[in-house]
């Protein structure tokens, strides 16, 4: 039992909808329903009587089984397969032979795995799928709306609310391409046999491969890939990017609902509670599970990156270690883009708050736009330091900028009041804000519809 599978914490990281194509009964039938699709196979092609198949498909059901008695033999067998195997076999009575013929258990456990991964990836692509559109719903709403753009933790120069959102979609899109492309690659059925020759069913393997990849609806790999691992590889890579996206997203939403900010907020019921022990608290308690979950959602992945070697044709050293790092990936990934979705559906933004930090600096945050419209007449460096002269003195002397502009007689004779005036006006300097805005919430639009589970 970990934290992702504690019925107190484990909603706080995880997605419960992922975690349950994980759970025991999840993994056992995953692997029963492969069983039973090598046995319809075979005896499409011949190679096990017909009433074999169907006696092990009528037996190939979970709730048939006792977990404790499968989990203790494991124990006892150390192997993960065979006590399933055992226990279909007695099942099917006479014809308890034919189960599992002519397959190896990595064939069994990875095309299982492959099945599992394709019913996580649904509720996983759905609610990225929110997101990307919450996100850039945002991005169209607010194109427009003034807020001060920060760079090292200071203003820099005017954007709009919607340019930032609208990066956030834009990347969750980025995320949605990577993790179509994965989960395409990986949609491929494993079945090779000992050691990917598949000689065990003789003539018949090729048939009988095709058949099981037709009634799977997986893809048939050109060679067996019990070693070659780069499709789980790249389904770890999109779902660490998909972590990476969301943690950015929701580490900003922190930083912007921080009491001195206060520019967003992540949505809040009247059950939310801040603080034990301050009630006036209102924290970003979900994104900041958001960034945790993130975290541990890439070290997940580091288990796949990190074992890319394995010997030979098999080898269960690190191919077992993806049976913990892929469905803890998945679950958490499924737990970030769930929470995601909630918090952009929901967000609260506050373009009062946004335009009054804007004023912090009194003007100061303009002082790229009267540069350059200074350097036309006296060039780029002189401007810029005729700028910086007058945003030290207004600073040191608690005045707008433009007033210690128009208190400079170089800048004056440049510059009139009327210039200054519009040079020192955010919502005249955002440039392509509002496009770049309009452009990314026409992507998401146009995206593919909404996945369903």
């Amino acid at each position: 039992m970990t934290t992702l599978d504690c019925a107190v914490l484990g909603d706080l990281f995880g997605s419960e909808e992922v975690r349950r194509v994980f759970d025991s009964s999840g993994l056992v039938q995953a692997w029963l329903d492969v069983e039973q699709t090598l046995a319809r196979s075979e005896a499409e092609v011949g190679v096990i009587p017909a009433e074999a198949a169907e006696r092990i498909a009528r037996e190939a059901h979970v709730d048939l089984y006792d977990l404790d008695e499968l989990r203790a033999g494991v124990a006892e067998s150390q192997h993960p397969l065979v006590p399933l195997v055992r226990a279909l076999a007695e099942r099917c009575g006479e014809l308890g032979g034919f189960v599992h013929w002519g397959a190896t258990t990595q064939d069994i456990v990875d095309t299982g795995l492959v099945l599992q991964v394709r019913a996580a990836l649904g509720p996983i692509r759905r609610d990225l799928r929110r997101s990307a559109v919450a996100a850039a719903s945002l991005a169209l709403e607010h194109r427009s709306l003034p807020m001060a753009g920060r760079t090292h933790g200071q203003h820099a120069v005017p954007i709009t609310f919607g340019l930032k959102a609208a990066s956030w979609a834009d990347e969750l899109l980025r995320c949605e391409q990577r993790l179509e492309a994965a989960a395409a690659a990986i949609a491929t059925a494993q079945l090779g046999g000992a050691a990917g020759t598949l000689a065990s069913l003789g003539d018949d393997a090729a048939p009988v491969r095709a058949a099981f990849c037709r009634l799977l609806d997986l893809a048939e790999p050109g060679l067996p890939w019990h070693a070659a691992r780069d499709r789980v590889r790249d389904l770890g890579h999109a779902l660490g990017e998909l972590g990476a996206a969301g943690e950015r997203i929701a580490a900003e939403i922190v930083r912007l609902q921080a009491t001195e900010t206060a520019e967003l907020f992540e949505p809040s019921g009247p059950e939310s509670v801040g603080s034990s022990t301050m009630p006036q608290k209102r924290n970003p308690m979900t994104s900041e599970y958001v960034v945790a979950s993130a975290r541990l959602l890439r070290g997940a992945v580091s288990v796949l990156l990190d074992a890319p070697a394995h010997a030979g044709e098999r080898d269960m050293g690190v191919w077992a270690a993806e049976w913990v790092a892929v469905p803890q990936a998945l679950i958490l990934a499924g737990g970030v883009v769930e929470k995601l979705a909630g918090i952009l559906e929901g967000l609260v933004v506050d373009g009062g708050r946004m335009r009054s930090n804007l004023d912090l600096t009194r003007g100061a945050i303009l002082a790229e736009a009267a540069m350059m419209e200074l350097a036309r007449s006296v060039g780029h460096e002189r401007a810029h330091a005729l700028i910086a002269a007058a945003s030290r003195r207004a600073e040191a002397e608690g005045v707008t900028l433009a007033a210690a502009l128009l208190e400079d007689d170089e800048v004056a004779a440049q510059l009139a009041p009327h210039d200054v005036a519009r040079l020192t006006d955010p919502s005249v300097y955002l440039g392509l804000a509002a496009a770049a805005a309009e452009a990314a919430a026409a992507r998401a639009g146009s995206s593919a519809e909404v996945v369903t589970s």
